[in-house]
This record gives C-alpha cells, structure tokens and sequence, in this order.
C-alpha cells in the first residue's frame, strides 16, 4: 500500500468521523429541543434515550454537556426552606402546652359554673319553700 493510499484512507475515516460525531451532535440536539418541548426533566439519561448517543457522548462534548447541566439546573425546583427540625419539635411541644392548659383551664371554668348553678338552685329551692311556708302561715287563722 502507497503512502498516497494510506493518507487518502485516513482521510476519509477521519471525515466519516467526523460526520458521525456531527450527526450524533445534531440528534442531541434535537433531543434535547424535542425533549424542552414536551416540558420532561433534561438530564443525561433523558436525552441519551431520546438520541440514542451514549453517556460517554455527552460527557465528552462539552457544549452539550454544558447546555444539559445548565437545563438540568434551571428544571430542579429550590425547595423551600423548611425550619430545623429543633425549632419544629419545639414549635409543636410549646402549642401542645398551650392548647393542654387552655383545655384545663376551659375544663375548670365550665366546673366553677356548673357549681355556681348547683348552688342557685340549691338557694331557690330553699326560697320557694321559705315562701310556700309563710304563704301557709298567713292563710291559718290568727288565734
């Protein structure tokens, strides 16, 4: 084989290559346009599927690589802040102890009523036969 040969062959593996790698270029590309479309979550995983081009594919290129972890990252939601779980227990131990002492107190309030009203009966039981018994005393005759 000539040198000539032997360059022109190189040459042309290099060129279908190199076409190779822009095709899988462009399907990742487009997977990851079809993929934004259909509003699903873009990661490496996702858009190898979508391409069928490999993990090593992605990685390798750093543009898409780039552009992946950039939509990866816009998509996470921030999850909101959520208070230490110290400040939660302590939050939920102290209006725990607020609401057992409203309800004892509630509890001993409705008691000291119930006693009240026990006794106002009590007294106007005591009235009503005070009465009955002088409303008696005054219908006899006076001797």
């Amino acid at each position: 084989m000539t040198d000539d040969a032997r360059a022109k062959r190189t040459q042309t593996l290099a060129s279908a290559a190199k076409a190779k790698s822009q095709a899988k270029t462009a399907a990742a590309e487009k997977a990851i346009r079809t993929l934004v479309k259909r509003g699903e979550l873009i990661t490496f995983q996702a858009v190898q599927r979508e391409a069928a081009v490999s993990h090593a594919f992605l990685y390798n290129h750093p543009d898409l690589r780039g552009r992946i972890e950039r939509l990866r990252a816009q998509a996470r939601p921030v999850p909101p802040p959520t208070p230490p779980a110290d400040e939660q227990s302590t939050l939920v131990l102290a209006l725990t102890s607020q609401i057992t002492r409203l309800k004892k107190q509630h509890r001993e309030e409705v008691q000291a009523l119930r006693d009240a009203l026990e006794q106002a009966h009590g007294e106007n039981l005591d009235l009503r036969r005070e009465l009955d018994r002088r409303g008696r005393d005054t219908t006899r005759p006076q001797e």
